[in-house]
């Protein structure tokens, strides 16, 4: 699943291509899997309106949309990628790939297209009735030290279950907790309860660059994940831990282990991390 280093490289790639463009008309496949809204409810509401900023909530694409002729939000339409979900900005001479589900036609002739062979992403509107869109936890990227702090306190769970809590952190996914926890020295079973304050800061910092290099290097493509441009991201090269088991630590040389936590996979060097 495309986690918070990735959706932000395609939010931040959609963002360049399609900002001020306006939404002329709106296809969706006749799969309902992919719609928190109706399809029909959302392509009434999208056609018509100005592309105002994409942008990042966590795991989330979040779409402003305003009328041309008005400066106000109007509403906001939020992309959550699923497993392989895709957001590519196309031509419009590109034929579309299978298992295209939304195809979002542009003023400008191009096309804004959501690919997802499995389906488990999501597209929904979302009202401005209670606020712009959130998502349910604080941003990893922002949080202060002592929210962060705040957030791990008392909790009877292991610290790598913790990162991949949403309420928690949101965006955090397993690749980025197995990499950030090694970088702090921090074995993932360790109870979250139990970490003196100064390892959870030295976890804060581990994170936030961490996340920041794999933005950079455009995420990490383990499966199939592409930017809005369809290009691979290449952050994997930088892996320490994740996906490396049986391989020498890059530090030490002890073999990388793998073990299941929260019901994924686990990876970390038993010599560097405590």
């Amino acid at each position: 699943m495309p986690e918070l280093p990735e959706v932000e490289t395609i939010a931040n790639g959609v963002d360049r291509r399609v900002r001020g463009d306006t939404i002329v008309s709106v296809w969706f496949s006749s799969y309902k899997e992919p719609f928190k809204t109706p399809a029909a409810q959302m392509a009434t509401t999208l056609a018509g309106l100005r592309i105002d900023r994409v942008h990042r909530v966590g795991k989330h694409i979040v779409v402003d949309l305003k009328a041309k002729s008005d400066s106000r939000l109007r509403t906001q339409w939020i992309v959550h990628l699923g497993m392989t979900g895709r957001l590519l900005v196309s031509s419009a001479d590109v034929p579309p790939a299978p298992h295209t589900h939304a195809v979002v036609s542009l003023a400008s002739g191009r096309e804004l297209r959501f690919v997802d062979a499995r389906r488990f992403g999501r597209l929904a509107l979302h009202t401005l009735e209670g606020g712009v869109f959130a998502g349910p936890g604080h941003e990893p990227l922002t949080v202060s030290a002592a929210d962060f702090a705040a957030l791990f306190r008392g909790r009877k769970l292991s610290i790598k279950a913790a990162l991949l809590n949403q309420s928690l952190l949101q965006g955090v996914g397993n690749i980025y907790a197995d990499e950030s926890l090694f970088r702090a020295g921090i074995r993932p079973t360790r109870m979250t309860g139990r970490l003196p304050r100064e390892r959870l800061d030295r976890l804060r910092r581990a994170l936030r660059t961490v996340l920041k290099s794999a933005i950079r290097a455009g995420g990490s493509s383990v499966s199939d994940y592409v930017d809005a441009d369809g290009v691979r991201g290449f952050f994997q090269i930088q892996h320490r831990v994740y996906g490396r088991e049986g391989e020498p630590c890059l530090v030490c040389g002890t073999p990388i282990l793998r073990v299941v936590l929260a019901g994924r996979s686990t990876h970390f060097c038993p010599r560097c991390q405590s």
